[in-house]
């Protein structure tokens, strides 16, 4: 039997092998074995007056006994000073859910090594891959000041997770390893286990996600809402006020955790929402018992409250540049980046330009399920496919539109993901337009038209339609591009975008021929990542919506894949899910890593792109250069947004001398 311990703060491992990269890469660290927590705890003169009063206990009660402690240094990283509002824009009230992913508070998370830490808990432990031990803080507290324990996953497992009305579909995927759920145990106060008979390499990886699979829940909240725990009556009377179907349906939106869209739903994040719906501005205040703090003994989050402006997204560059954001990157585009830049001569903030994390920024999906037998065919060739990659000019693409900065590349993992291959970002991503040539030829493509345009096997022209969700200018500019190229070898493209659902809806009923999107949505991919985007996994991937369709439905619905490197994907993939050692899955990953550079199912064109990000220049900690993405990074999360400060002296001071 082996086990595996990561604790905070007393992990040490990699943590302290990685401190060089980590500070090179401006991300906080966690406090080494040797820390202790500081005697002198330090609170924000936010909550003076009520500590005064004596209706909030005084930050020494409220912090955890063993909180997360945050050493915060290296370049251009300082502990900071509690104060201040920081105001971002958003485009819709469903984004208040980017706090809750710019906020990062999870069971575990991600460290700059890419490995999985414990956050909120205070440690965890797994043996032989299955038995999952995890222990909470002691006195961790909700932001509404209720203890934190095991009783809030109790109520999870027993009450929602497996409770018909709330969950139809049983426990969540992450909680099941072979179709199997666990067997859930309360060790203590502070100590809860999930066994299973098989190895769950998935459940750590579900609870650091972006978008996280929540196993507990704020229970002494949310039972008076629940049909098991309240009072018949008053639960009727609830309903009947919320204009809602029954007891389930008012559940379900008061304790929405990813979309804090309720304020009086306790949380465990930095800042919690004070704002009910509807509203045209969100304020975020900040969490009283929020489990960390720096290595001074400051509570964190140094900002007291976050604002979230609603308006229309396509207004939030304007915005941005005329100073009504202190933090902002969502809605912003690469080709903003010029405006930006001549507004912050006038205006007091920077702009910065992180490199985003896609595997590949865009790439075209050849349909493997196209509904016509012979385009189906022709997508499934790989000649074609090798023939249409090597017909782009990817260095012209990056210099005309990207002025250089971005990495001509195929869909496969970045260079900072400990999964990077080089060859694979080459493979068959040579400009080649004689290959090109010879490829289409022998795949039975050597008759044309008189125009030069090749014919299909059938007689039909050589001519298609690349749909697209028309979601922004470069990816127009792009296959402008690419149409050039593949005009030059025979083929003719007509690029083509629709509205999004409509987009999609084609694409899964095999109308859509080919349509072009982003690659991996995550680049940074490491060994203990479920490798779902390396399989048809997914009725929603574009390249072979009805074979992801076949696996996500257990062979209900869409089709079996038959050609034999996607059934082998298929087999690694279901490999990967009965594994118990990160090495088994690191060879696993490697091999579909493989499999996809070769097989070119998604052909990717470029990745390494750069997203604009608008900073006060009065907010420190915000890294000079990051990586922006959903996974893993949850966008800022993975900075720790909570150590970022205002430091209006400074300022002031370059104000003056510039006086």
């Amino acid at each position: 039997m082996t086990a595996r311990r990561l604790s905070c703060p007393t992990r040490r491992g990699a943590l302290l092998l990685g401190s060089a990269a980590l500070a090179a890469a401006g991300l906080p660290r966690l406090a080494p074995a040797a820390s202790t927590t500081p005697a002198q705890l330090i609170d924000s003169p936010f909550f003076a007056r009520q500590v005064a009063a004596g209706t909030l206990p005084a930050v020494a009660q409220r912090v955890p006994s063993s909180p997360r402690i945050v050493d915060i240094s290296g370049e251009d990283r300082t502990p900071g000073r509690h104060g201040g509002t920081m105001r971002m824009l958003m485009g819709d009230q469903r984004d208040i859910r980017m706090m809750t992913l710019y906020g990062y508070t999870r069971l575990v998370g991600y460290d700059d090594n890419l490995e999985i830490a414990a956050d909120v808990l205070e440690s965890y432990e797994v043996e032989e891959g299955r038995i999952f031990t995890l222990r909470l803080r002691p006195g961790h507290r909700w932001s509404n000041g209720a203890p934190f324990t095991a009783e809030d996953f109790r109520y999870w497992w027993v009450n929602v997770a497996n409770n018909r009305r709330l969950s139809p579909g049983g426990p969540p995927q992450a909680l099941l390893a072979g179709g199997e759920p666990p067997v859930f145990e309360v060790l203590s106060e502070t100590a809860i286990r999930y066994s299973w008979s098989k190895p769950n390499p998935i459940f750590l990886p579900a609870l650091a996600g972006a978008q996280p699979t929540y196993i507990c829940m704020p229970s002494g909240y949310l039972k008076q809402f629940h049909i098991d725990f309240a009072d018949p009556v008053t639960l009727h009377t609830r309903v009947r006020q919320a204009r809602v179907r029954d007891w389930g349906a008012l559940h379900e939106r008061l304790s929405r955790m990813y979309r804090p869209e309720n304020p009086d739903l306790p949380t465990l994040d930095p800042w919690r929402n004070i704002t009910p719906l509807p509203a045209e501005q969100f304020t975020f205040q900040r969490n009283a018992f929020f489990h960390r703090i720096d290595q001074n003994g400051r509570q964190l989050p140094y900002v007291d409250e976050v604002t979230l402006t609603i308006g229309t997204s396509a207004l939030v560059p304007a915005k941005a540049a005329a100073g009504e954001a202190d933090l902002q990157a969502r809605y912003l585009r690469f080709d903003n980046y010029t405006f930006l830049k001549d507004a912050s001569k006038r205006m007091n903030f920077d702009v910065r330009l992180w490199k985003r994390a896609e595997g590949s920024y865009f790439a075209l999906m050849p349909n493997m399920n196209a509904i016509d037998p012979v385009w189906r065919d022709l997508n499934r060739d790989l000649r074609y496919r090798k023939a249409l990659s090597v017909a782009i000019n990817r260095k012209d693409i990056n210099h005309v539109i990207f002025f250089g900065l971005a990495k001509e590349s195929g869909n496969t993992a970045l260079p900072e993901s400990p999964l990077h291959n080089a060859d694979f970002a080459k493979l068959w991503m040579q400009h080649d337009p004689a290959l090109a040539d010879r490829l289409l030829d022998e795949a039975g493509l050597d008759k044309r038209a008189r125009d030069g345009i090749r014919l299909l096997p059938d007689g039909r022209r050589l001519e298609f339609t690349i749909e697209t969700a028309g979601e922004s200018t470069e990816e127009t500019d792009i296959l402008d591009l690419i149409k050039q190229d593949l005009y030059a070898v025979g083929i003719k493209i007509y690029p083509r975008s629709t509205q999004r659902d409509v987009f999609r809806r084609r694409i899964t009923a095999g109308q859509t021929v080919m349509s072009a999107w982003a690659g991996m949505d995550n680049g940074l991919v490491a060994a203990d990542m479920e490798p779902d985007a390396m399989a048809p996994t997914s009725s929603a991937q574009f390249n072979w919506p009805r074979w992801g369709q076949f696996l996500e439905t257990g062979g209900r619905e869409g089709e079996e894949p038959d050609v034999p490197e996607v059934r082998e994907l298929v087999a690694l993939y279901h490999a990967w899910r009965t594994t118990a050692t990160q090495s088994q899955r690191r060879q696993i990953w490697q091999r579909m890593l493989e499999i996809n550079a070769q097989q070119l199912f998604a052909i990717g064109v470029v990745n390494g792109t750069l997203q604009p990000v608008v900073v006060s220049r009065d907010l420190r900690n915000v890294p000079q250069k990051g990586l922006y993405s959903f996974e893993p990074g949850a966008f800022f999360g993975r900075y720790m947004p909570d150590t970022f400060w205002f430091d209006t002296n400074k300022t002031a001071g370059l104000d003056k001398a510039k006086g």
